[in-house]
């Protein structure tokens, strides 16, 4: 990649240096790990109240492979504790155990136990899984597991790929429809799968991926990335959700994109589009009368129908933080300098619980706290830390810019 000027002063990237990391070793880690850890059936409660104490020991499968994924990824990246590999064995050894059905295919949740409670069309529960056995493959040296990350991806493929394996959620008679979720998590799967075994099938993976969200949900005319289109990517305009955008998930899209811009040296037509879809999601999303951003929005102006629309949930704001970090990386254009600081200090003004550690992650439009519950079905350890430990390594990357000589800079 070409050197750029950092976007960001040093005396603020160091700043940042410290909230990222001690954020996620002193506070997000520390929260979760061991606390979550069911320590008689294995795998992880994640339904906390906001000092830690459990509301509820039903298990969200895709939360085991979740944070399996960010335990042994914490034990290869950060340092190689060894409570922090059995964390992740903990979480994969209890997915093996009780979370595929007789199909193969996996439960959405289960009981403390391991007994099945709900099963979903949908696949995340599986890309998860790959994600997690993946990395603890590589942490444990359980090669075995990498081999099943990768035959369960072409499981994921073939189920996406073949009409009518998958119960449809429209009547594809009446209504056709995909949503680009699929195409995102395939993106990032194939990308966390392919640091543990490269080849031609995450490659292809990603680059059908990548594909097919400009190519089907990228709307230019309305300056927006759609959650939902016509198989050929067409508009439901007459629809809600046709309409819908989730500015979260947008930004969510468009950094995974300048991330694989980054691994390829910064690919010029990646960090176009990577860009792009951050430029009007954030000008879309943000709320400039309280702050924050919005959960959905309607691409074309319209009232959103869902009561929660103009909540902050923890997670776009993450996603926003990771993104503009890479944007500003990427470009050295001083506008995601002034976007990441408006995002960063919004978000850290508002969900992190100074007194019992970790973040709300449900707030009201006004930035006021909706629940103070830590952990749901759908919250766990996962969107938090892994910003603060991108967003830290983002940091280190900026700073290390500062002592290359390449770039002509200096920390005078």
């Amino acid at each position: 990649m070409s050197c750029t000027s950092p976007f960001l002063p040093l005396s603020r990237l160091e700043e940042l240096r410290t909230v990222y990391r001690e954020g996620l070793c002193d506070d997000t880690l520390p929260f979760w790990f061991p606390r979550s850890v069911d320590p008689e059936y294995g795998g992880y409660f994640t339904c906390l109240d906001r000092d830690g104490s459990l509301l509820q020991s039903d298990k969200a499968v895709w939360f085991q492979g979740r944070m399996a994924w960010m335990a042994a990824t914490a034990f290869l990246e950060i340092e190689p504790r060894a409570e922090w590999l059995a964390c992740a064995k903990s979480g994969v050894d209890f997915l093996e155990r009780h979370c595929f059905d007789t199909d193969g295919r996996m439960f959405f949740s289960v009981t403390r136990e391991g007994k099945p409670l709900r099963k979903r069309r949908y696949q995340f529960s599986e890309c998860f899984a790959i994600i997690a056995f993946a990395a603890y493959g590589r942490a444990s040296g359980e090669t075995r597991l990498i081999d099943r990350a990768e035959e369960l991806l072409g499981q994921v493929l073939r189920y996406y790929q073949t009409p009518g394996l998958l119960p449809p959620k429209t009547d594809p008679d009446t209504r056709p429809m995909k949503g680009l979720a699929v195409p995102m998590i395939l993106l990032v799967t194939a990308q966390e799968l392919r640091k543990h075994r490269p080849g031609t099938l995450c490659d292809e993976v990603i680059r059908q991926s990548i594909r097919e969200i400009e190519r089907d949900f990228l709307k230019p005319e309305l300056r927006c990335l759609l959650e939902t289109v016509t198989p050929d990517g067409g508009f439901l305009a007459d629809t809600f959700d046709g309409r819908c955008v989730n500015p979260g998930h947008s930004i969510e899209a468009g950094w995974f994109i300048l991330e694989e811009a980054r691994l390829r040296g910064g690919d010029p037509e990646l960090v176009h589009l990577g860009t792009q879809i951050i430029d009007w999601s954030l000008e879309l999303g943000w709320d400039r009368e309280y702050g924050g951003l919005f959960y959905f929005r309607d691409a074309l102006g319209k009232p959103c129908t869902e009561y929660w629309h103009d909540m902050k949930f923890w997670w776009p704001h993450n996603e926003a933080i990771i993104a503009t970090l890479l944007a500003g990386e990427l470009t050295g254009n001083p506008v995601y300098a002034d976007w990441h600081t408006r995002v960063h200090d919004w978000t850290y003004a508002h969900f992190p619980d100074k007194e019992h550690g970790e973040w709300y992650g449900y707030l009201h439009r006004d930035g006021s706290v909706s629940t103070p519950v830590k952990g749901t079905m759908f919250k766990g350890c996962f969107h938090l830390p892994r910003m603060q430990l991108l967003a830290w390594q983002a940091v280190e990357r900026l700073l290390a810019q500062y002592t290359n000589p390449r770039c002509g800079l200096s920390n005078n």
